[in-house]
């Protein structure tokens, strides 16, 4: 009897095992005509909702690694959803093509604001959502996104840029800004000099945002992308991965993402 009652129990272990998995889904979604394409991940052992985080992407748009980024969200709790800035779902191969994607958004801020807008309004209706209770984290062109999403005054409660620009013709006004802001640079980003963080930080301080502010000495552009040293490599381009920095960069912008969305 015992050994039945065992071998029971193993088995349930093994089926709650089973379900209780981050559970994932490709979603469309639209803005101004134009179809854009999500990915949405959440850990189904969570009981009620949670907070959610929009992730979005490099200039390269929305690849695996936006994707990876949103599953280890998930892994931690959250409802995390990469979104989509280009457009159905498009992914550059050369940095001619991500360039061409990249100036269409970034020189059009009415244009990427509604994007940003159309994927928070979709995350928020997901069940598991707590819609009072967001964040976005972005990584190279997305950090500079979501930097300009709090400085345009979007209902966030954090935002963190990983190796995203810091400059801006929109600086942050007092008392506009939503969001506690994070960013992680690497000092060896000749995409983001020191001159740019120290402007940054002053950006902040004078519009009264709290802010972790960190760089890594050594660390280049790209620092927490694996694929870094083959893109650099491949290109000419000034790329590399820095396990080091990130690990830190991550969890640091997981202690600080969980004071922001679980603190409440």
């Amino acid at each position: 009897m015992k050994r039945i009652l065992l071998l029971a129990a193993l088995l349930f272990s093994a089926a709650t095992a089973a379900h209780a998995a981050i559970q994932e889904k490709e979603v469309s979604y639209e803005s101004s005509g134009t179809q854009l394409k999500g990915y949405i991940a959440w850990d189904d052992a969570a009981q009620g909702k949670r907070p959610g985080v929009l992730v979005v992407h490099e200039w390269w748009g929305l690849n695996d690694y936006a994707r990876k980024r949103a599953r280890m969200l998930a892994e931690q709790g959250y409802t995390a959803m990469a979104l989509d800035m280009y457009g159905d779902g498009k992914v550059a191969h050369h940095p001619d093509d991500a360039m061409k994607f990249f100036t269409e958004v970034s020189e059009n801020a009415a244009l990427a604001k509604a994007r940003f807008e159309a994927a928070l309004a979709l995350l928020k209706q997901e069940p598991t959502v707590d819609t009072d209770n967001i964040g976005a984290i972005g990584y190279c062109m997305g950090g500079t996104m979501v930097l300009n999403m709090a400085r345009a005054g979007m209902p966030l409660k954090v935002v963190e840029s990983f190796h995203g620009g810091l400059g801006t013709k929109n600086p942050a006004e007092p008392g506009k800004v939503k969001a506690r802001v994070a960013s992680y640079t690497g000092e060896a980003d000749s995409f983001i000099p020191a001159e740019q963080v120290a402007a940054f930080r002053k950006e902040m301080t004078n519009a009264g945002v709290t802010a972790e502010i960190v760089t890594y000495p050594g660390a280049q552009h790209s620092f927490t992308s694996p694929d870094a040293d083959k893109l650099g490599k491949e290109f000419n381009m000034p790329l590399a991965y820095d396990p080091a920095a990130d690990a830190d960069s991550w969890r640091k912008g997981l202690a600080f993402m969980a004071e922001a969305l679980k603190g409440q």
